[in-house]
């Protein structure tokens, strides 16, 4: 094991010297100051050189590219995924012929329109006697405080309002 002035006199950027990093795994002072010098040596203090996965490197890489062709081929499938010009026509033919059958539907489900009769053949009704046809209420000023409603019913007037702002208001 060397010592702290020693490992920071020896320190440089990108070291891979074995005792070096050995000081610096176990020595958390030395590891702030190397890591002012080059931030790749937080990652060296962890160490895993001795790390191999499952089945080796070669194997590892293989999964790896097999992955990424894998994704390449869905990528290319779903990007060039465009209807043909039969399947476009086949469509607008379904399309089409959806309309005309709605319509015809449509149209011998309707009724029939009555046949229109000359104006000879039809006999206007028998003049009636004229009706007071008023069934709003008539609104006349009497004075300039008071106010007359009529309510008409079938031409006899029923009732009559009379509006008087003087007048008080318990009679």
């Amino acid at each position: 094991m060397i010592s702290c002035q020693t490992y920071r006199a020896s320190l440089s950027a990108g070291t891979q010297d074995a005792t070096l990093l050995e000081h610096l795994r176990t020595c958390d002072a030395c590891l702030d100051v190397s890591v002012e010098i080059d931030p790749d040596n937080f990652f060296r203090s962890i160490g895993g050189s001795d790390l191999v996965p499952p089945g080796g490197v070669d194997a590892f890489v293989g999964d790896v590219m097999r992955q990424v062709q894998i994704r390449g081929k869905e990528t290319s499938i779903a990007a060039h995924h465009t209807l043909s010009w039969r399947q476009r026509l086949a469509i607008a033919a379904t399309v089409a012929a959806g309309i005309t059958g709605a319509t015809m539907v449509w149209q011998h489900e309707r009724p029939a329109s009555a046949p229109v009769r000359s104006m000879a053949s039809v006999a206007l009704p028998a003049a009636a006697p004229a009706k007071i046809l008023a069934t709003k209420p008539l609104v006349e000023s009497y004075s300039r405080n008071a106010t007359i409603v009529e309510v008409p019913n079938n031409g006899t007037v029923n009732v009559v309002m009379i509006f008087d702002e003087k007048l008080p208001a318990d009679l």
